[in-house]
């Protein structure tokens, strides 16, 4: 038992060692590159922004989205919510190389200023609610679209961090849109331009790059790309940041499943209607109907 109970502990002394060895080689690695990593001031919590995104939900459909305390008042749930945004919004201003004298200010005035979207947020979330009601026979009520939709789950935070994204607020905005594509399989960059009575139906596998714009009474379906048909390097072979790069969509169209529409200069005007497994790099005149036909491997535009 004594000779056991020293190689146990002997054991735990060499664990102990390589642990130590580890970190001192993970150490030697530089992350000076890394703005957050060595920041005095922490990152913003992914946890922490999805409560927010949680409570934002709460109070906007109460009856749709179960708050942590069902008795809790909208001013108590608002107030909540706020407080968490504004300590997250100092956190990500740090990668904007924000004075950190600066950072509470800035978030503050971030945070009231997003505060006073949000009666417009929930005006558009109803208008779109309206659009999936009204667009899909299969749903029974508007309730069930709020409650079971996939669709209005990602735009509901969509809409959200798009306030976010315009305000200019780093980080945030996409820790928001990326956890509705992990809980739904729909990917809508914060940076995309949605106009009114949006549809998504289905929804897996959607895409919808950061300089998308779509007009209003668009329906998407599963698996549709709206993306990037190239990048423009800069001189040392790097994509170019903040140009326009994904296409713009009219009002009136309707998308079917895993149509794929790529390049800044591409239109779709209004009225269109795409087909399923479309592939498109160039605009398409208002009114016209696309399709794929196979096996010839073509498009038509009629």
């Amino acid at each position: 038992m004594e000779t056991r109970g020293k190689n146990a502990r002997q054991r735990g002394i060499e664990v102990r060692e390589t642990v130590k060895a580890m970190v001192s080689r993970l150490r030697e690695i530089s992350t000076d590159q890394v703005l957050c990593c060595t920041h005095a001031f922490p990152p913003p919590d992914r946890r922490e922004v999805v409560k927010i995104v949680k409570d934002l939900q709460a109070l906007l459909f109460p009856m749709c989205f179960r708050r942590e305390y069902p008795d809790m008042s909208d001013e108590t749930l608002l107030s909540q919510a706020l407080n968490r945004l504004r300590d997250q919004l100092a956190a990500a201003a740090c990668f904007q190389r924000n004075r950190r004298e600066d950072l509470e200010n800035q978030a503050e005035e971030r945070c009231e200023a997003f505060a006073a979207r949000l009666p417009e947020i929930k005006r558009l979330l109803l208008l779109d609610v309206e659009a999936l009601y009204e667009g899909d026979p299969a749903a029974s009520s508007r309730e069930e679209v709020m409650i079971s939709y996939p669709g209005f789950y990602a735009i509901s935070i969509y809409r959200l961090a798009h306030e976010l994204y315009l305000l200019d607020v780093p980080l945030i905005p996409r820790i928001m849109t990326e956890f509705a594509h992990e809980k739904t399989g729909i990917d809508i960059h914060p940076g995309a331009t949605v106009g009114e009575y949006f549809f998504i139906d289905h929804g897996t596998g959607i895409v919808i790059g950061e300089t998308t714009v779509i007009g209003d009474h668009v329906k998407l379906y599963q698996g549709v790309t709206l993306g990037a048909k190239s990048f423009e390097l800069d001189e040392q072979g790097n994509p170019v940041k903040k140009i326009k790069r994904h296409p713009d969509i009219g009002n009136h169209v309707v998308i079917y499943a895993n149509a794929t529409i790529l390049g800044g200069d591409t239109r779709i005007g209004d009225h269109c209607v795409i087909g399923g497994n479309t592939w498109l790099t160039h605009s398409v005149a208002s009114g016209r109907v696309v399709s794929y036909h196979s096996p010839e491997n073509e498009w038509e535009e009629a």
